[in-house]
């Protein structure tokens, strides 16, 4: 018997982004793969969002390609460190750990403790997959995580809704407390918040949501802490792939826009050994 997933909850809330990431599979399924994300939805009776129309096929590749950012730069950072830990923070129901798994590194899930009952009602156990019920502000959920065998961190459009002070103390506390460690996470521009606010928060009826951080240079964010090694900027859409010309002609030009003018980016900040 199929998860009922009532309209308005929390689970449908959570649920929102994977859909996209569905959608972008089944659109282009030699460019975007994740097995979790398509059993989850085998599995629960959910009333999808009427998408349809150029503007859900680019809000479709836009949340599988921020997945694929992620993924490949843990992999990346797996390759040197193959036993460490990888950690999604506010994980609401991601699979991205089963995307990067090589076997021997273990994956955290860190989230407030009604999005973790959900997620382990959800999606079933893993070997190696641990969920810590915590606030991110609280850092006290880095006790669970070790430190001998490096720790990626990774936040998959989280940090829009804390306010800056508080991403700034987590950012320079995870780099004092993982040497050798790495985060990677998206990012807009001040315009860019705005911008989210009268298009898909509007949609989404999300209006009274904060927003709060955001990043118009990757300068500004190295001079938070000496023990940050190194801040990169990529492009969220053209910094780890070439876009494809099935996209079609506007959806790449709009593509190249959004990365050049910053409203969607990628920053990896690599911590100090």
């Amino acid at each position: 018997m199929k998860h009922k997933i009532s309209k308005g909850s929390v689970q449908e809330t959570l649920l929102i982004p994977l859909y996209g990431r569905k959608m972008a599979m089944e659109l282009y399924p030699d460019l975007f793969s994740d097995t979790d994300c398509q059993r989850l939805f085998d599995r629960i009776d959910f009333e999808a969002p009427v998408m349809s129309g150029i503007k859900a096929k680019i809000g479709a590749v836009m949340a599988a390609t921020r997945q694929y950012d992620m993924a490949s730069v843990c992999r990346e950072y797996l390759k040197e460190h193959p036993k460490a830990a990888v950690v999604n923070l506010g994980c609401g129901l991601d699979t991205t750990f089963s995307q990067v798994d090589n076997g021997t590194a273990v994956g955290y899930h860190v989230d407030f403790p009604d999005v973790i009952r959900i997620r382990e009602e959800l999606l079933p156990k893993k070997d190696r997959q641990i969920n810590i019920a915590c606030d991110l502000t609280d850092h006290s959920w880095m006790d669970n995580i070790p430190t001998k065998d490096g720790a990626i961190f990774f936040a998959s459009g989280v940090f829009y809704y804390i306010k800056t002070e508080d991403v700034k103390n987590l950012f320079c506390a995870l780099a004092k407390r993982f040497p050798g460690g790495k985060i990677v996470f998206d990012a807009t521009t001040a315009k860019g918040l705005k911008n989210m606010l009268k298009t898909w928060l509007k949609d989404a009826d999300m209006q009274t949501v904060g927003l709060y951080f955001s990043v118009e240079d990757e300068k500004h964010l190295a001079a938070w802490s000496d023990d940050f090694a190194s801040v990169v900027r990529k492009g969220y859409m053209t910094g780890y792939r070439k876009l494809d010309r099935r996209y079609g002609l506007f959806a790449n030009a709009l593509f190249r826009i959004v990365d050049k003018s910053r409203m969607c980016q990628m920053i990896e900040i690599d911590f100090k050994q």
